[in-house]
């Protein structure tokens, strides 16, 4: 079993960053894809971001691609996440999750998931 605990949430300005991060504990997900969910009040979770196990591979959703960025350290057990230029549309809670399967763009294909934190940023 995994578990996983996000940290680093809170609340920014437009056009500010955060950093959050994510411990997994319980074994090793160095042979999990990582990713980053989000999901606002009244809206469904939706991918943000995803790295591949060996962190070679990082895939982005359209709406942050070039903003942020998802890193991993399999040495550490944890995968961090670099939000930059945040925008008010970027207000979600924000959760972590390791998929030991195929594909990682839907909440479905993943096995663990964290408690989520919250991000909002103010115009």
């Amino acid at each position: 079993q995994v578990q996983l605990v996000e940290s680093g949430g809170g609340l920014v300005q437009a056009g500010g960053s955060l950093r959050l991060s994510c411990a997994a504990s319980g074994r090793s997900v160095s042979y999990h894809a990582l990713g980053w969910f989000r999901q606002a009040p009244g809206k469904e979770r939706e991918f943000v971001a995803a790295i591949a196990p060996t962190g070679g591979f990082a895939f982005y959703s359209d709406s942050v691609r070039g903003r942020f960025t998802i890193s991993r350290d399999n040495t550490k057990n944890t995968v961090s996440f670099q939000m930059n230029s945040l925008k008010p549309e970027d207000t979600a809670v924000y959760y972590c999750a390791a998929s030991g399967g195929v594909g990682f763009r839907r909440p479905e294909q993943y096995d663990y998931w964290g408690q989520g934190t919250q991000v909002t940023v103010s115009s």
